[in-house]
């Protein structure tokens, strides 16, 4: 193999690994994209007074994962978890598996 073959085809190599990279994280985030936009709709739907905070009822009727968990996420007792809180426990969770 000539040295010019072999430069190209590790350009080559290196370009497709650049690329599945960004395809891999572009697939992640229309992932969490997608998974944001169901959160956002099962929130609404669960949320029936409309204030944007979640009471541990209203979870337990349409969000039972943020009802079992409701402790933890309403770190502060104040009887209700917003949508932010739980977006930030699932980081959190998600975050703490990745370790």
């Amino acid at each position: 193999m000539s040295k010019l073959t072999k430069r190209s085809t590790q350009v080559v190599c290196a370009v497709l690994f650049a690329v599945a990279g960004f395809s891999a994280q572009l697939a992640h985030a229309q992932e969490g994209s997608r998974m944001d936009a169901v959160l956002d709709q099962r929130f609404k739907a669960a949320n029936t007074t409309n204030d944007g905070k979640l009471t541990l009822e209203q979870a337990k009727a349409g969000m039972p994962r943020v009802a079992k968990n409701f402790d933890k996420i309403d770190a502060d007792h104040k009887g209700y978890v917003t949508l932010q809180q739980i977006k930030d426990a699932m980081k959190e969770g998600a975050a703490a598996v990745q370790k």
